[in-house]
C-alpha cells in the first residue's frame, strides 16, 4: 500500500495566507488560491530560500545599528553563513536606503544592502 506523503504549509507569497499541502513524490500542491502559491510550495520541498533581514554595527552619532537586507532570497542552508558574515560587519555613517554594505555576502549571489538613511 502507498503511503500518502503530504507535507503541510502556509503560503507567504501574499496575505492570503492559503493552507497548501504538497506531495512529497510528485510535488502536486493543493489548497493555492494562485500558481505563485503553487510555486512557492513546490520551491519550498524542493530548494526553500528566504530573504535575511538584521542589523550591523554601525558608527554614527545618532544610532549604534543600521538596518540591512539581502537583495534578493538566499538558500535556508546558507542563512547561518549569511548570519556569522554579517556579524563582522561595522559602516560608516552616512548610509543611503538600497546602498551595498557587503556585496556577495558569504559566496550567495545576494547583496548586503542599507534599508534606511542614516545621515551622521
Amino acid at each position: 500500500m502507498k503511503k500518502d506523503l503530504k507535507r503541510e504549509m502556509i503560503c507567504i507569497v501574499c496575505p492570503r495566507g492559503c493552507h497548501l499541502q504538497v506531495d512529497e513524490e510528485s510535488l502536486k500542491v493543493t489548497g493555492n488560491c494562485c500558481e505563485k502559491g503553487a510555486a512557492y510550495g513546490r520551491n519550498e520541498l524542493t530548494h526553500p530560500t528566504r530573504v535575511v533581514c538584521s542589523t550591523v554595527k554601525l558608527v554614527s552619532d545618532q544610532l549604534c545599528r543600521c538596518p540591512v537586507k539581502t537583495d534578493h532570497a538566499v538558500a535556508k542552508d546558507k542563512i547561518m553563513d549569511v548570519m556569522a558574515v554579517l556579524n563582522q560587519i561595522q559602516v560608516h555613517a552616512p548610509v543611503h536606503i538600497g546602498q551595498v554594505l557587503c556585496g556577495n555576502i558569504a559566496g550567495t549571489g545576494a547583496n548586503l544592502v542599507a534599508t534606511r538613511n542614516i545621515d551622521h
